[in-house]
């Protein structure tokens, strides 16, 4: 296993599953990602957060990755957000439309806060 290898967590907060992910998105955190889209499901809820305050780093083929959880959650009527992307991160969202997709917050409390309310549409920061 390398220093960079990803792993998610699931946890809960209320009805909404955070999935804290370590390490680098890249072809090798589809696994990762998608088992714990799997967890998160089973455990119930309405929404998931994607927290990636401790991601390294993020290349196209894992833009690929989240782009089809995404698809995923959207089939199955998920709303996604996520917080801790870095700027550079944030513009990448931006430029690949994903932030129309996925509510992109500035912290933890700031997307619970809006997950019940207004799901993937919300914006802040």
């Amino acid at each position: 296993m390398t220093a960079n290898e990803p792993k998610v967590a699931v946890r809960r907060r209320g009805d909404v599953a955070v999935l804290d992910i370590v390490g680098d998105i890249d072809r090798d955190a589809d696994a990762a990602l998608q088992e714990a889209y799997d967890q998160a499901v089973a455990e119930g809820g309405s929404g998931m957060l994607l927290n990636f305050r401790e991601v390294g780093y993020i290349n196209s083929t894992g833009i690929a990755v989240i782009v089809s959880l995404l698809a995923r959650a959207r089939k199955e009527r998920r709303a996604i957000s996520a917080y801790g992307l870095t700027e550079h991160y944030r513009h990448i969202f931006n430029i690949t439309r994903l932030s129309d997709f996925i509510g992109i917050y500035a912290d933890e409390d700031s997307a619970i806060g809006s997950a019940g309310a207004n799901g993937a549409q919300a914006h802040a920061g």
